[in-house]
């Protein structure tokens, strides 16, 4: 790392200690199901609302990893690993958790966790970006704004040689669609994602899932390596080889929440012969051991203990034994920790305005690099040009007395340009969620910063794409021959664009489920076109207020004034009056035409709804932790 990184000093490296962690949760029924209450019919009495229970995830977890050694956590999907780990990294939040979590003898503070390095279960990559881009972006993001980008460049490349990226730093990371690095190499680009920050502690979610056994042995000799170094790594294991197990210092074998051991991985087959459970034939330690914590204990060829009966000998056991031994550990530990005081941190907590301008930047060039794949894909660029021939060849130089065909295309217009980029806003935000989740959670950037980069990023498709379409198909149908007339409907049309944009952004926002929020986006775009005054002039009354907040109503309204104006001259060329007429176009002069509603007041709606909907999404966002 390079000097101006070494905020620390040798003193400080980190000693986590961890005594009687335990938690629980809230849930609204026995079967976890949070939603039990919102089926219960208010107006049924005798239907009660189902009690809200308590479920206890960890109980009492002790424990102690000083630097240098690397502490495995075993046990059987469900027992708690994780939870533990996100306990341990400070990311849980609320009343449920109990007990006392210490870096060098002090509470977890913000100077703390921004040296604590957190690798995530699944592998969560923006899958275009190359292996180098990846990290680049993430140390201009993550590393003090003292250092320069030749700096935070160099910073990158040192971990690029220390993991082995190498020859894969010019290969995307990919995902299940795409081609990319293998599962080893996105598990240790994982791994360089926190090493950037030069991190004390490193906590590592279960990194050799998915992976082949000689991939996981090389991954986790990479982890004893920079234990080497000074770093106190913990991780949860699922089912380690034996080459896996024999590296590391420390073991805890969780079951239910509970622990059935701590101590030397090299010790714990001895412990647990010294109670009465050996293998009845030589094995992997870590099979043996993960075996006992789900209860499965073999006596002899064909006969196996009861799955209870064996859970509560070793929880017995354990807080007979063990668990005084190793609070002892705890306390001694405690004894010999320096108390150096916090340490220093290069990066400022203000959120000053330089700081802000500086991540939107940054974020804006990942956003437009990552999605320049699909911003002018083929396909879609084929969609809008196809479109917009398809629209001019069915009103091929339509007359501009033929007001119903006129009137026709302009909804068209409004339909497709309501739908397209709102169906597309809507997954914006749920297939990012899962990064978005992991970055904020590692403060790598304020939401602000990223909301922004998020809209202004898709600028360039939203705005570029409308603007092709109406070039071919304005000319084509022959609308009202004028230069300012077609700038002025141009203009009409992206800002449309823009708030359909924001009405897919709000809802993608604030449903995060992409399949949910795209069908409501369906049905709210369904709504708005049948209200939006060509199919039905006479809506019903319980169903006129949505006209008045449908995007579709006021833009349709304003392409006709730009089309159209007042309706005079189309009034004295159909030879309309405005006591009836025999003309079949005159009912739609009257009705679309002559009985529109301001203009002023048209623009009005869309510069609210264009603020108001992506002031929905950023609180939508806000509300996630």
């Amino acid at each position: 790392m390079p000097p101006s990184l070494q905020t620390k000093d040798a003193s400080s490296n980190l000693t986590l200690k961890f005594v009687d962690v335990s938690y629980r949760v809230k849930v609204a029924d026995k079967n976890g199901n949070s939603f039990g209450r919102i089926f219960t019919c208010a107006s049924d009495e005798t239907a009660a609302a189902p009690p809200l229970q308590e479920r206890n995830i960890l109980h009492g977890i002790t424990g102690v990893v000083s630097p240098g050694e690397i502490l495995a956590i075993l046990g059987p999907s469900g027992s708690g690993k994780s939870t533990l780990l996100n306990a341990l990294a400070g990311r849980l939040q609320g009343n449920g958790l109990t007990g006392s979590v210490l870096a060098n003898g002090r509470k977890l503070t913000k100077s703390v966790l921004r040296r604590t390095g957190f690798v995530t279960q699944d592998d969560v990559l923006y899958p275009h970006l190359t292996v180098r881009e990846t990290l680049i972006f993430c140390s201009l993001l993550r590393l003090p704004l003292t250092l320069s980008k030749q700096e935070k460049t160099a910073v990158t490349e040192s971990v690029i040689a220390e993991l082995g990226l190498t020859k894969c730093q010019n290969t995307i990371i990919g995902n299940a669609f795409i081609r990319g690095v293998s599962g080893g190499e996105r598990k240790r680009v994982s791994i360089a994602h926190e090493m950037l920050i030069d991190p004390s502690l490193l906590i590592l979610d279960e990194p050799t899932s998915g992976l082949d056994s000689t991939t996981a042995h090389r991954l986790v000799m990479t982890m004893a390596g920079l234990a080497r170094k000074g770093k106190t790594i913990i991780t949860s294991i699922h089912q380690p080889s034996s080459r896996v197990y024999q590296t590391f210092e420390s073991v805890l074998v969780m079951s239910e929440g509970r622990c059935l051991y701590y101590g030397k991985g090299n010790e714990a087959m001895s412990y647990f012969e010294s109670i009465g459970f050996s293998p009845s034939f030589p094995m992997n330690p870590a099979d043996f051991l993960l075996d006992l914590a789900n209860g499965v204990y073999q006596v002899d060829n064909a006969s196996e203990v009861d799955k209870p009966i064996i859970k509560q000998t070793l929880i017995t056991s354990y807080n007979t034994l063990l668990a005084p031994r190793v609070k002892a550990a705890c306390m001694e530990t405690s004894t010999k920790e320096t108390m150096s005081g916090e340490w220093k941190s290069t990066r400022t907590c203000k959120t000053s305005l330089i700081l802000w301008c500086y991540q939107l930047s940054i974020l804006l060039q990942r956003n437009l690099k990552e999605r320049k794949h699909e911003t002018f894909n083929a396909l879609r660029v084929f969609q809008v040009i196809t479109a917009a021939m398809l629209a001019g060849l069915m009103w091929w130089h339509s007359d501009f007395r033929d007001i119903q065909d006129r009137l026709g295309l302009l909804f068209f217009i409004s339909i497709f340009w309501g739908v397209f980029p709102s169906f597309n806003a809507v997954f914006a935000f749920p297939q990012e969620r899962a990064i978005f989740l992991k970055e904020r959670a590692s403060g790598m950037y304020t939401l602000s910063s990223y909301f922004m980069a998020r809209v202004i990023g898709d600028l360039p498709m939203e705005l570029i794409l409308p603007t092709i379409f109406l070039t071919v198909a304005y000319w084509m149908t022959d609308l009202k021959p004028d230069l300012i007339a077609f700038l002025l409907t141009l203009l009409v049309l992206l800002g449309y664009v823009l708030v359909s944009q924001g009405l897919g952004l709000a809802l993608g926002a604030a449903i995060m489920d992409a399949k949910q929020a795209s069908t409501i986006v369906t049905v709210t775009m369904l709504a708005f076109v049948l209200t939006g005054g060509f199919y039905v002039h006479k809506v019903p009354t319980c169903m006129a207020w949505i006209k008045y907040i449908s995007t579709t109503y006021y833009s349709y309204k304003l392409f006709i004034n730009v089309q159209y104006g007042t309706g005079e001259k189309i009034w004295s060329l159909l030879g309309c009056s405005r006591h009836g007429s025999e003309h079949p176009s005159c009912k739609f002069v009257e009705e679309d035409v002559a009985g529109q509603i301001s203009p002023a007041l048209s623009i009005g709606a869309l510069l609210f709804m264009f603020v108001g909907y992506r002031l929905l999404a950023y609180l939508a966002l806000r509300r996630i932790k």
